[in-house]
């Protein structure tokens, strides 16, 4: 059957959810991927009563929704946290800015999150892990020996725990790869798959817009993690060089061709 095409409410969270689900049924959408922040998802709120009024007000306006998006707080379990994480978290997990307990707290919030999605009917969890040697891509002063592996390292304490919960709840983590995150190419992600030792309830949101402006393959990514992929977020990418136009184009009323085409080979993939 064919796969649906919802719309990521996260950019929009400035409006209510009412607002979003009308706009996207409006725009002919099949459904929406909520994000946990403004009232769009609040995870917080998520008790059973929550989460079955916000199914079926989901249902009343014929709309579906597949997976729950958690970008910001997963952010920064892996950060080097500093101020500016303030303006992303909300004074519960961002607290007094000590690092590590804003760390720890959204460790805590991914958790939650995994059985507030239980209860609303979702397997799939998307969201960052942010990383603690981004810093470090453009390695000037030279990286020293061991500092890459500590990053790993790190990661795979940090998400290890989170991921385990996941997996007792049938829930699966969909890291989008993307800059600043413990994975944002192939080699990358492949090397987080390592660190959590492919831990069955970790793989990724596929967003090829992101590798269209870092010049990575996006269609060798396709094959090689195919099977870690449990999620497929489309969006437009277009680049300018002198006079010519180099564009890959997901609008939506085209992607739902495109994409019925590729999620057919990845049975992997919630929506």
């Amino acid at each position: 059957m064919p796969r649906p095409v919802t719309l990521f409410t996260g950019q929009w969270a400035d409006l209510s959810c009412d607002t979003m689900i009308q706009k996207a049924k409006a725009f002919g959408y099949d459904g929406v991927e909520l994000a946990c922040w403004g009232d769009h998802f609040e995870v917080d709120k998520a008790d059973q009563a929550y989460c079955d009024a916000k199914r079926a007000k989901l249902k009343a306006a014929g709309m579906q929704c597949h997976a729950i998006s958690t970008h910001l707080v997963g952010q920064a379990v892996c950060d080097n946290i500093d101020p500016r994480h303030a303006q992303i978290l909300s004074p519960a997990i961002y607290g007094d800015g000590n690092p590590e307990g804003v760390r720890q707290r959204a460790a805590e919030e991914l958790i939650k999150t995994a059985h507030a999605a239980k209860r609303f009917g979702v397997s799939v969890v998307n969201g960052f892990t942010g990383s603690s040697i981004w810093h470090l891509v453009y390695s000037f002063p030279p990286n020293l020996p061991g500092q890459i592996d500590a990053g790993y390292a790190d990661f795979a304490k940090r998400f290890k725990p989170i991921l385990d919960e996941y997996q007792k709840l049938g829930i699966r983590y969909a890291l989008e790869v993307h800059p600043t995150e413990i994975a944002f190419d192939i080699a990358s992600a492949e090397r987080a798959l390592q660190a959590v030792d492919y831990h069955p309830a970790f793989g990724f949101n596929y967003d090829p817009s992101h590798f269209g402006y870092q010049g990575v393959d996006y269609v060798k990514f396709l094959y090689k993690f195919s099977d870690r992929i449990f999620h497929i977020t489309s969006q437009q990418q277009c680049r300018q060089h002198q006079s010519s136009n180099i564009c890959i184009k997901y609008h939506w009323h085209k992607a739902k061709q495109s994409l019925f085409l590729l999620c057919a080979a990845f049975d992997n993939c919630d929506s």
